[in-house]
């Protein structure tokens, strides 16, 4: 294995555009990413995301690619007119039944698969703790650990009887900041306590129930690590996660360009931290220039020893096993026969009956 394909696989990249330009596919043969992310000005219907997956599949020098998108509903919902997309979490939680929690993870499931996106970045299993929170609120299904805990598993069990690749957010928890990541580094002052009967609750159950893949949190936590972010820190994503929760999936950060990151340390430092740290895959999903100074920069971390041969073979085992287990070969979707799963009227009817039901109860801010 050279340098460059285990760097590669270390990478979940985003880029520009409907198609794919002829720079992004010579980025592709020369990067050798392991991953795509999909966002909404990637997408226009779903027959072309259908072509879309097709096209990164084939031209993917390493098959099967992880082809990720943030699927949550409500206001995080990337899919374009066609799909049956579902309101926020809160929303569907508020039905007071795991049962249309887990028919609404199916039904995204479904339409996912149908058009070749294999990993949903759902669902949050943070706990809507602190009503000053300005990016997770009705994101999460509960304001107590308990009910994120109930639905965060009918979720997951949703889209892996279905095909789909689960990955809970934001590890250790994103639901007790008051200042958003994209914008700052959050800080979460709970002591050990707090942070463990609460923030870690979700994860550790969604662990314990074998969670395929997990997302890091720009966040820092000085009870934690009195320095570093959750997603730079050693004793968080190592000591934590791996060694005290007994985490063996694959760990992927959260995107790599926010400013919580990117205002204290150059995108190809932040990388090399991210997978001292315990990172499996490093997620920079929008300037192709970033991406290469991230691969540079892993590259001369190896050559100088700041990084070891042996941590990133293990992490791209982890993502090796994940897709032998959970895709297999590549198989091609089929763009003329997507209506026949997407926007399906039983998906429809679901979603009308999630739109009727009551209040929602869990959402009141403490």
């Amino acid at each position: 294995m050279t340098i460059r394909d285990t760097v590669g696989q270390l990478l979940m990249l985003g880029f520009e555009g409907t198609e794919l330009s002829r720079e992004f596919l010579d980025w592709l043969q020369e990067c050798l990413p392991g991953g795509v992310i999909l966002f909404s000005r990637n997408l226009v219907d779903p027959e072309q995301v259908a072509r879309l997956t097709n096209a990164l599949q084939e031209h993917a020098p390493n098959l099967p690619l992880l082809i990720a998108i943030d699927e949550e509903g409500g206001a995080v919902s990337r899919l374009p007119r066609g799909f049956t997309t579902f309101p926020a979490a809160s929303r569907v939680a508020a039905c007071d039944s795991p049962d249309v929690v887990y028919e609404a993870a199916v039904v995204t499931a479904q339409e996912l698969r149908a058009v070749g996106i294999n990993v949903n970045l759902a669902p949050v299993l943070d706990v809507n703790s602190n009503p000053a929170n300005p990016i997770i609120g009705d994101r999460a299904y509960g304001t107590e650990p308990e009910k994120v805990c109930t639905y965060g598993m009918a979720v997951i069990q949703g889209l892996e009887d279905n095909g789909i690749i689960p990955c809970g957010k934001h590890f250790p928890g994103h639901g007790d900041t008051v200042t958003d990541s994209h914008h700052v580094l959050p800080v979460v002052e709970a002591d050990h306590g707090r942070l463990d009967a609460v923030e870690l609750e979700p994860f550790r159950q969604a662990i314990c129930r074998g969670l395929p893949a997990i997302m890091t949190a720009h966040v820092r936590y000085p009870a934690l690590d009195a320095e570093a972010p959750a997603t730079l820190s050693r004793p968080i994503l190592t000591d934590l996660l791996r060694n005290r929760l007994g985490f063996q999936g694959v760990t992927l950060t959260d995107d790599m360009e926010m400013r919580a990151i990117l205002d204290h340390q150059s995108i190809g430092e932040a990388s090399v931290r991210a997978l001292q740290a315990g990172a499996d895959m490093i997620l920079i999903c929008h300037q192709q220039e970033r991406q290469r100074q991230a691969v540079t920069a892993i590259e001369r971390a190896l050559e100088r020893g700041e990084l070891s041969w042996e941590k990133l073979t293990a992490s791209v085992a982890r993502l090796r096993a994940l897709k032998e287990k959970r895709l297999g070969p590549f198989q091609p979707v089929d763009p003329s026969r997507v209506a026949q799963t997407v926007g399906h009227p039983r998906h429809k009817a679901l979603l009308a009956k999630i739109q009727q039901a009551g209040p929602v109860h869990d959402v009141e801010r403490p």
